[in-house]
């Protein structure tokens, strides 16, 4: 993503500009609404709970319940007719939030609702299921097919993931200022922000049409690359004393908010992948709004001491990406995180 494309600001210029709220999402009143339905539930939940998980204590260890859908990712395979990655994407959606808690996942039930039953693209569904639950290690323990016509128009697909973790094997989900920040590639886009690329990318092309960039054969497929799965990070992560982690899905970079109320300062990320260029031209994104709503390359971050990143990161194909430095909170304000990144202050 270059800098400074498009307009004085980084960002591009006039009425064309795309956002997330104007794509149909709101992450601000997502948010609020979600905080709405936790209030009005009530929670138990104490110092242990978890930004990512639901820990119940079962006396010696924690059990962990990670729920998670697959989204308007959807609507691009409802187009190409193919669904056999999105059961993938279910999967990582899952396991990773449970990883980002520090709990190591175990077991997977899937929820399948349809507004007509058709083997074909059930099939498909449970071939990517299958193959997210092997690259998990995890075991598909059962789930639930509803054929709901008046409810829902094509198909949704979600599921809930438990995990197993001894009390001292959660991470404690809070950086420190001075920690190292480790970061691991992300496979493309994922499952988070779909709203918005679908909108550019279909401004002036179809899902179908060919692929301009990678080794995709249409537009559609570049959009259902899996979502990675990093369940091969928890124990070298518990090794190397891992404080928190963040799970870079809805939201973006702003992820990086749920470890504490300090500074992030991201120096060296990857590279975002052709697909986010691609979204970004075609939609006229800003690229503070691309931060604030995909990965952007870096799909999972880790925060711990500085004298473990780079070991962590060695053993994990991983690399050390920036720093933990002491924010607004840390000096007793109540204006949050904020993370620094390519040049914006998000």
């Amino acid at each position: 993503m270059t800098e400074g494309d498009g307009g004085d600001d980084g960002g591009p210029d006039g009425d064309d500009e795309l956002t997330y709220a104007d794509a149909g999402v709101d992450i601000d009143a997502s948010e609020a609404a979600t905080a709405a339905l936790i209030g009005a539930v009530g929670s138990d939940a104490d110092d242990d709970a978890s930004d990512y998980a639901g820990l119940l204590d079962i006396g010696d260890r924690y059990l962990a319940l990670a729920t998670d859908g697959v989204g308007t990712k959807l609507l691009v395979a409802e187009a190409l007719g193919d669904y056999s990655t999105v059961g993938i994407d279910c999967m990582a959606m899952n396991v990773n939030d449970l990883v980002a808690a520090g709990v190591r996942p175990v077991a997977f039930v899937d929820y399948l609702a349809v507004d007509e039953p058709d083997e074909r693209f059930a099939e498909q569904v449970g071939e990517g299921l299958a193959r997210g639950a092997d690259l998990a290690d995890v075991e598909l323990v059962g789930g639930e097919t509803a054929v709901m016509p008046e409810v829902v128009r094509g198909l949704d697909l979600a599921g809930t993931c438990a995990g197993l973790a001894a009390k001292d094997g959660v991470f404690d989900g809070r950086a420190e200022p001075g920690d190292a920040l480790v970061g691991w590639r992300s496979s493309g886009i994922h499952s988070n922000g779909l709203t918005l690329a679908r909108e550019a990318v279909t401004r002036d092309h179809a899902y179908a049409d060919p692929c301009p960039f990678g080794d995709y054969e249409t537009l559609g497929d570049a959009l259902l690359e899996p979502t990675a799965i990093y369940t091969d990070l928890l124990d070298p992560m518990r090794e190397h004393g891992v404080r928190g982690a963040a799970h870079v899905t809805g939201g973006g970079w702003t992820n990086l908010d749920r470890l504490g109320g300090h500074r992030y300062v991201v120096e060296d990320a990857f590279d975002p992948q052709p697909v986010f260029e691609f979204v970004q031209s075609e939609g006229g994104v800003s690229d503070e709004e691309m931060y604030r709503t995909f990965n952007m390359g870096t799909g999972f971050v880790a925060a711990l001491a500085p004298g473990d990143a780079e070991a962590l990161a060695d053993a994990t194909d991983g690399r050390v990406i920036g720093r933990v430095e002491a924010g607004a909170e840390d000096a007793g304000a109540d204006d949050g995180a904020s993370v620094a990144i390519r040049g914006l202050e998000l």
